[in-house]
């Protein structure tokens, strides 16, 4: 997917992939790019805690260290 956006999408629209050249210009210039850059920075954050969820549905963690301790009541 990476390919596709150096080959198709950034001649294209002119995007960017790294924040340092997305984060820099918005933060000077201000205005329109700087209120548009916020998704640059939340996206990957959802990403990973949306990959985060699925990972654990699909891969659920197995417990081997469970002790069992049998408790008698005689009195």
């Amino acid at each position: 997917m990476l390919t596709v956006v150096h080959l198709i999408v950034i001649p294209l629209a002119g995007t960017s992939v790294n924040p340092a050249p997305s984060l820099g210009p918005a933060l000077v210039i201000g205005g329109t790019a700087l209120s548009q850059v916020w998704l640059f920075l939340i996206a990957p954050l959802v990403g990973g805690l949306v990959a985060a969820i699925v990972h654990a549905i699909l891969y659920p963690k197995v417990r081997t260290d469970v002790l069992v301790v049998e408790v008698s009541n005689d009195g």
